[in-house]
């Protein structure tokens, strides 16, 4: 079994920044894709940004140049910097990672989200 434990919402005003951090534990080979999903109230979750273990990343428009993904790689660790925060970047915060098992299998993982909410 893995736990992804997120840790760094809370409430911020508008242009803000806050840093969200993730990290997983329990029986865990290797970490592949390393992300970020948020979910408003009454909107579906999306994808916020995810970062490869190459450090390859790709970044949801409406976050490009406002938000940083980074990995911790020897902590198994995913960060997500948010600077110039907006009251829509309003969610719960999910982390997200595809994990390769001691036994060689592979899974994805949730954690249990972590709300983040921007003041006008």
């Amino acid at each position: 079994q893995v736990q992804l434990v997120e840790s760094g919402g809370g409430l911020v005003q508008a242009g803000g920044s806050l840093r969200l951090s993730c990290a997983a534990s329990g029986s865990i080979r290797s970490i592949n894709v390393m992300g970020w999903y948020r979910q408003a109230p009454g909107k579906q979750r999306e994808l916020v940004a995810v970062i490869t273990s190459g450090d390859s990343t790709n970044y949801a428009d409406s976050v490009k140049g406002r938000f940083t993904i980074s990995r911790d790689n020897a902590k198994n660790t995913v960060y997500l910097q948010m600077s110039s925060l907006k009251p829509e970047d309003t969610a719960v915060y999910y982390c997200h990672a595809n994990v390769k098992d001691r036994a060689g299998y592979s899974y994805a993982y949730w954690g249990q989200g972590t709300q983040v909410t921007v003041s006008a």
